[in-house]
């Protein structure tokens, strides 16, 4: 029994040799990030005031663009997808392009374009 189970952690340590491979943030980025994502928000939340900033045909592009940053940043960085598998990489880009696209399309059924 002593032979299996020296056997099995033989095997597992194995397989877990190659987990831990990659360079992994500092404190340091998570913060900037964080702060860029902040940056991101307000800016955001400021479109809902027109005393602000008037932003005109612009609004609706700025902000699918604004959601597509935060989505590439929060994907990458904090679910670290940016050091995974690429086949997940191409199922987030994937749904998002989809979401985007479904958007757009509801968008144009209800002639906000126009």
């Amino acid at each position: 029994m002593s032979d299996q189970a020296t056997e099995t952690e033989t095997e597992t340590a194995a397989e877990n040799e190659g987990v831990d491979d990659h360079a992994h943030p500092s404190d340091w980025d998570y913060v900037k990030i964080a702060a860029v994502l902040g940056l991101l928000t307000t800016i955001e939340v400021s479109t809902y005031f027109s005393s602000v900033v008037d932003w005109g045909d612009a609004l609706i592009p700025s902000l699918i663009f604004m959601m597509v940053v935060k989505f590439y940043l929060v994907v990458t960085w904090f679910m670290h997808l940016k050091f995974d598998n690429p086949l997940f990489t191409k199922l987030f880009v994937g749904g998002l392009v989809l979401a985007v696209g479904v958007y757009i399309v509801a968008l144009s059924a209800f002639e906000f374009w126009a």
